[in-house]
């Protein structure tokens, strides 16, 4: 068996065990706060803009810890300010898009978006639309691929969004290598969505004008991924990378045990992870045209945490 198809066989919703698991994200809340002053050690930015969509039926309420984190690391952040996160696709031409422009206008510098759950297709929507004003997209367990019923949640969002879930209309938007570098940030014991459906692919050879991709394992549920302390501390690195430069995420020795060991285990997931990989040091991305960005020397994939 093939790992691709190993990988869609296995693309079915999260077991009941590991959805009622999520009761326990108000845990992480806690140890949230607890730790609070450890962060500052977490990486500073420039202050370029960051702009944070939630997911599904959430709203801005729920990316506070996130943002009030990042803002701390010294980053200009702003909150989608739309209310409920209704997955509507109108949502991306008539708010989101304008919003990105403006906020690319104000700062004058390229913008990163941070998009958590069904945020996170939007996020890789908005760098499809204006590769040229967007710096990267990190995703937070995001299904950008793969069966769109592989969740626990397709329901509610075909009785929000009035859109059907799997239309390949609909998962072209979100699916595909991207013109910007992008992080995926997702765990196995998500309980909402299936974790295979949430990483960027690697077993197809990316196009040339796509830019890196990466994705970075951590142990947490789908509804504490806004408040995880592997998850704060990788967007920190991640969003702390000098602009037009990208290597692939590696957490400091001190830190390792808080991201999942490599998995070798074959027809499972490959552990190459990025479609590009610079070496241990960022190198400068050449630009292919508006937006778009390659890794001045590819090599070898790092083979890092994918599983």
């Amino acid at each position: 068996m093939s790992d691709r198809t190993a990988r869609r066989a296995t693309e079915r919703p999260p077991t009941l065990a590991l959805w009622l698991n999520e009761a326990t994200a108000l845990v992480g809340l806690g140890a949230y706060a607890a730790t609070l002053p450890w962060w500052r050690l977490a990486p500073r930015g420039d202050g370029h803009p960051v702009l944070v969509v939630p997911g599904l039926m959430q709203s801005d309420r729920s990316t506070l810890p996130l943002r009030a984190f990042l803002k701390n690391r010294g980053y200009d952040v702003h909150a989608w300010a739309l209310g409920m996160n209704t997955g509507r696709p109108r949502l991306v031409d008539d708010h989101l898009l304008p919003r990105l422009r403006q906020l690319h206008a104000r700062s004058g510098r390229p913008v990163s978006i941070v998009g958590w759950s069904m945020g996170g297709l939007f996020a890789r929507e908005l760098a499809k639309r204006a590769p040229e004003v967007v710096r990267q997209v990190i995703t937070l367990g995001s299904p950008f691929t793969g069966d769109a019923k592989a969740s626990n949640a397709w329901r509610l969002y075909q009785w929000m969004s009035g859109q059907r879930a799997g239309d390949p209309a609909i998962a072209q938007r979100f699916a595909g290598p991207l013109p910007v570098p992008t992080s995926a940030i997702y765990s196995r014991i998500d309980g909402i969505v299936a974790w295979r459906c949430c990483i960027n692919d690697t077993e197809t050879p990316a196009p040339a004008l796509a830019a890196p991709a990466e994705n970075i394992e951590v142990r947490s549920t789908h509804l504490g991924l806004g408040h995880h302390p592997a998850v704060l501390w990788a967007l920190a690195d991640r969003l702390a990378q000098a602009e037009g430069t990208w290597a692939p995420f590696e957490p400091p020795a001190g830190l390792r045990w808080m991201y999942p060991p490599r998995k070798t285990a074959p027809n499972t997931h490959k552990t190459k992870e990025t479609h590009h990989d610079p070496g241990p040091t960022s190198r400068p991305l050449r630009p292919r045209g508006p937006g778009h960005w390659r890794l001045a020397r590819p090599g070898a994939a790092d083979g890092r945490g994918a599983g």
